[in-house]
């Protein structure tokens, strides 16, 4: 999906793989405050080495959690870690499946939450709330629950992804990796390889269609997740010449050379029966399992929290396999390995919430190495904290191969912001559910692509933020 992981996350701009994490950047309300605008009281406790944001004694703290493909129990473990070292405090963690259209009412009545996954279809775009959230740079500078100092044990650039106007107010948790993921003993069946080109991708769609299978299959919420594909060859293909312009909404954007050609060989496979046909009126896990459990289709493009999802529908024996987004042709900006890899699962803390130092206060047991380690063999997985994975990836087929990507790519990564920032992703799902469903063509996909990014872009009520 693409840049939020909308029903799961996604966002573009080079760097290493550490880039292509995000973090945040904090402060705290010292002693006794009360919030701008009428907001809740806010008391702090005494800080001190082992309580570094001074939360409250026996105060409560709120956390609304995205309930997406990663669930929400990983951050009830890491709250019961913090009432294992806070006894008195009292968490609660909630799970929402919707979060803007719940927690906008709070923010405007001044009494959001004091932690926050703002993740999924329905996250709040990210501008509306710039100007409420702390700031999380004392959460990095604190120590882990290990004892170590939190910014030292996550990967390179977990920082700078989740700082905003010199401001980290973002901590992204979950490590993604993008590309096409596939049933590798299937594979194997068949003596099919993985296509390195969008001409092998189409050569592979024929040999799935002689034996009556389509090549790839949609769901209507996640449509825009072959956005994200295209966006990701087109970065491989044109680097920068493409990336920057989209990213800072400039006019035609879209029309670039590079995203076309992916465009045409999209509309190629749409027009040659190479997707599933209804996709547009199906949900997209039912959709996924099409892929996973019934094998009617060979490919699906998401990012790796897509085996975690689809870990009760997917048949035994799958084997299941991330690989590269293909290229557009053999001379691109970018290697063949260069890959979309970036932290997902923004969290946000509030700073109207009743209890700000609560909300980093599970954020800081989250960033423990027991907690990432739990999530990475409950969610298979990694965080934004390394050296959290063996070697066998728990045994994962799909985290074994989001290993070797990583360790392919190495400093050749890169992200998109755009889509995500701007909240462009529940009017862009319209237009692609149009062009899988074979009702508009490229040109028609591209034109309601521009129009919905220039009406953001003439809109001075959006905060706009320049990616370079």
């Amino acid at each position: 999906m693409t840049e939020t992981r909308t029903l799961g996350r996604r966002t573009l701009l080079r760097g290493s793989l550490a880039a292509a994490v995000a973090v945040p950047f904090g402060g705290v309300l010292a002693g006794c405050a009360t919030a701008g605008g009428g907001g809740p009281k806010q008391e702090t406790g005494e800080k001190s080495g082992d309580n570094p944001f001074g939360v409250p004694d026996a105060s409560a703290i709120d956390a609304v959690i995205f309930n997406g493909g990663y669930g929400y129990d990983y951050v009830q473990f890491a709250a019961d870690q913090v009432k294992k070292k806070f006894p008195k405090l009292k968490p609660k963690v909630s799970p929402s499946t919707q979060i803007s259209q719940e927690l906008q009412p709070r923010f405007a009545g001044g009494d959001p939450p004091d932690l926050i996954d703002n993740s999924g279809a329905g996250a709040i775009t990210f501008t509306s709330i710039q100007d409420q959230l702390e700031e999380l740079t004392d959460v990095v500078n604190a120590n882990n629950y290990e004892g170590k100092k939190i910014a030292d044990t996550l990967y390179p650039g977990t920082i700078e992804a989740g700082t905003y106007g010199g401001k980290l107010l973002q901590l992204n948790y979950v490590l993604s990796v993008f590309g096409i993921w596939y049933s590798a003993s299937l594979f194997k069946q068949y003596g099919w390889t993985t296509p390195a080109t969008w001409d092998e991708v189409l050569d592979l769609g024929a040999k799935a269609k002689a034996k009556k299978k389509y090549l790839f299959v949609w769901g209507k919420e996640a449509a825009t997740y072959y956005q994200t594909l295209a966006m990701d060859s087109a970065v491989k293909e044109a680097g920068d010449d493409f990336r920057l312009p989209l990213e800072n909404l400039k006019p035609k954007s879209w029309s670039h050379p590079a995203i076309q050609k992916v465009f045409t060989a999209l509309e190629t496979a749409v027009k040659k029966g190479y997707f599933k046909p209804g996709g547009s009126g199906t949900q997209f896990t039912a959709a996924q399992a099409q892929w996973s459990n019934a094998q009617d289709a060979v490919l699906y493009p998401s990012g790796s929290w897509i085996e975690n999802e689809m870990k009760d529908q997917t048949k035994e024996g799958f084997e299941m396999t991330g690989f590269n987004t293909p290229d557009v042709s053999a001379n691109g900006a970018l290697p063949s390995e260069a890959l979309h890899s970036t932290a997902g699962e923004g969290f946000l803390v509030p700073t109207k919430g009743k209890n700000p130092a609560g909300g980093k206060e599970i954020l800081r047991a989250m960033l423990s190495k027991e907690a990432a380690a739990n999530f990475a063999k409950t969610k298979l997985a990694p965080t934004v904290v390394k050296d959290t994975l063996p070697e066998d990836a728990f045994g994962s087929t799909a985290l074994k191969s989001q290993v070797k990507l990583l360790e392919a790519a190495g400093k050749n990564t890169f992200r998109f912001t755009t889509i995500g920032t701007y909240g462009m992703n529940t009017d862009q799902l319209v237009v692609w559910n149009s062009f899988l469903s074979g009702k508009i063509d490229a040109k028609g996909l591209t034109s309601g692509l521009q129009k919905i990014m220039d009406k953001v872009a003439a809109d001075d009520s959006v905060k706009k933020t320049e990616a370079k």
